[in-house]
């Protein structure tokens, strides 16, 4: 009962991110899933992305029926988004556990600091 009330208190905050800010979904449910669940980081990240599709699609039917979505931005960016995701996901099978926690964490200490400042 209690690895459940985990489950669903990870994805409560992973969608309130998701929806919020229009991303961040990972930043919770990667280290959640590594810390909380004791889950190997590479499934982690590969279930976090599984995740975040449906909260996506969600939030984006919200963000378009309240006329916030910049279709020509959507499209520009989406092109390299599609490519960058890509190379991703075949970056992530061949990166360490342990390179890939310290890349995740510099990224997330570098847009934090991007953020404040």
């Amino acid at each position: 009962m209690k690895k459940y009330i985990k489950y669903i208190l990870i994805g409560l905050a992973t969608g309130l991110a998701n929806g919020l800010f229009g991303s961040g979904g990972g930043t919770i449910a990667v280290p959640a899933m590594v810390l909380l669940l004791n889950e190997e980081e590479h499934k982690a990240h590969a279930t976090a992305i599984s995740i975040i599709l449906p909260l996506t699609v969600v939030s984006a039917i919200l963000y378009m029926s309240n006329n916030f979505i910049n279709w020509n931005l959507t499209a520009k960016v989406m092109i390299g988004g599609i490519i960058g995701g890509y190379i991703g996901a075949k970056l992530l099978n061949i990166c360490p556990s342990n390179i890939l926690r310290k890349i995740f964490a510099v990224f997330m200490i570098a847009a934090a600091i991007r953020m404040i400042l």
